[in-house]
């Protein structure tokens, strides 16, 4: 598989590739939801359970030439749809879960379930962001946006080892992983996370993420721009040419986010690591789009 480096290379892979991935939506009331699941459904990657809000969608147009690759499940209510839904990751027969018109904590409710849920123990649930911008000449992944407010040096390690993995899934053999601060200097005192830094670095030289390069602390500039790095007098095996950035904390990681898409026009996805199985969980005001690539970047990554 050749790298993949855009969106549009994206959907290409998984049309050519002609499997399908069964992705269970819970309480698909929303259009936007409606819509990305009709388009992967068109597109050939996805085979859908629909759970709650059964009626309403049966009677749904724009699904009608899918019905052959769709199944619905009813539920009284979104926190009902959210535990069948659950549990059908659980017992393997779905390998997605996505999120439609549900509160994203009632979900995660039902996902964290110490009984019935999905996270094994020693795993973490962190989020992992997808942008394709008009400035980087391939896609750039970054942790965590959504979940993890302060993460741990061992909540770290766990998401430089699940962003390593999806990085392959795009065919990088060899992810370039950019550990953020804003600057290149350990400072124990303020910013005492910088301290992890270097062994982080120096387990993936060892090869603890399978092979990759990571390296921190390095600031955005210097990670994603050789010629910021050369300019500065700076060297790191990153070399500019990062495919990760772990922020150190969620405001850095969700202003990061917020600002490339209002901005710089960024399209972007998103997928929760750590689960049994990706979990797709827009936020409200994701587009259309974006809902569709997050599907295709998780059922890329079971696709590998």
């Amino acid at each position: 598989m050749s790298i993949i480096k855009s969106f549009d290379k994206l959907k290409e892979e998984l049309v050519k590739k002609s499997v399908r991935k069964k992705v269970a939506v819970v309480w698909a009331a929303d259009d936007s939801t409606q819509q990305a699941v009709a388009q992967t459904l068109s597109d050939g990657f996805v085979e859908a359970v629909f759970v709650g809000y059964v009626r309403e969608l049966q009677e749904l147009p724009l699904l009608r030439p899918h019905l052959d690759h769709i199944t619905f499940i009813d539920a009284a209510t979104p926190d009902e749809a959210a535990e069948i839904a659950v549990s059908l990751v659980r017992e393997g027969k779905a390998d997605v879960l996505m999120k439609g018109l549900i509160n994203t904590d009632n979900l995660l409710r039902a996902v964290l379930n110490k009984e019935t849920g999905i996270l094994t123990r020693g795993n973490v649930l962190t989020h992992i962001s997808v942008a394709q911008l008009p400035a980087y000449d391939k896609l750039l992944l970054f942790s965590d946006a959504a979940v993890i407010p302060y993460p741990t040096h061992e909540q770290r390690i766990k998401q430089v080892e699940y962003a390593a993995a999806m990085v392959r899934s795009l065919g990088i053999d060899e992810p370039r992983i950019s550990l953020i601060h804003c600057s290149e200097k350990v400072n124990e005192k303020h910013f005492p996370h910088t301290a992890g830094y270097k062994e982080i670095a120096a387990m993936g030289q060892a090869g603890s993420f399978g092979r990759c390069i990571v390296d921190g602390p390095l600031d955005v500039k210097v990670s994603c721009c050789r010629e910021s790095m050369v300019t500065k007098g700076f060297s790191s095996p990153i070399d500019g040419q990062a495919d990760v950035l772990i922020f150190p904390d969620i405001e850095a990681g969700n202003t990061f986010y917020k600002t490339i898409t209002l901005f710089a026009g960024a399209q972007t996805a998103g997928v929760l690591q750590g689960p049994n199985a990706p979990v797709v969980l827009p936020s409200r005001s994701d587009s259309t789009m974006s809902k569709y690539n997050s599907l295709a970047v998780a059922v890329m990554s079971l696709t590998h």
